[in-house]
């Protein structure tokens, strides 16, 4: 039984995806502070939205509004770190490995907010 946002995999998933992402924004330089902001933007929105969306799940046309709001979050930074990839080949402190396991970690999150959003709605069809 889930009774609290942390029994969530995919939530806690996300929150110890933050720890990639982090060692990636120290590596982006001031001059990209945009980019910087906008990938851990994105990163930690995603644990924020799933954790509103549970709080508002009474309301599953809420609960599902913020999982897609998390799930774009989740695209936008896979995208963001593609970015910083190409910004590698400029900058070689970035780690272009780290930013692969980050891209492969948030397809992983991506997957399990699709998978969760799907249950939900095949649940309120019941």
């Amino acid at each position: 039984m889930i009774y609290d946002v942390t029994d969530l995999k995919v939530y806690n998933r996300a929150i110890k995806a933050l720890e990639l992402v982090y060692k990636l924004e120290i590596q982006i330089p001031n001059s990209h502070y945009k980019l910087r902001l906008q990938l851990t933007s994105a990163a930690e929105g995603i644990p924020a939205h799933i954790a509103e969306g549970f709080a508002k799940r009474r309301s599953v046309k809420e609960w599902l509004r913020f999982l897609e709001i998390a799930l774009g979050s989740s695209d936008e930074t896979i995208t963001q770190t593609r970015s910083v990839k190409v910004l590698a080949d400029f900058i070689p402190r970035i780690d272009k490995d780290l930013c692969e396991q980050i891209i492969a970690e948030y397809k992983i999150i991506s997957k399990q907010l699709n998978v969760l959003r799907n249950n939900w709605v095949d649940y309120s069809r019941k």
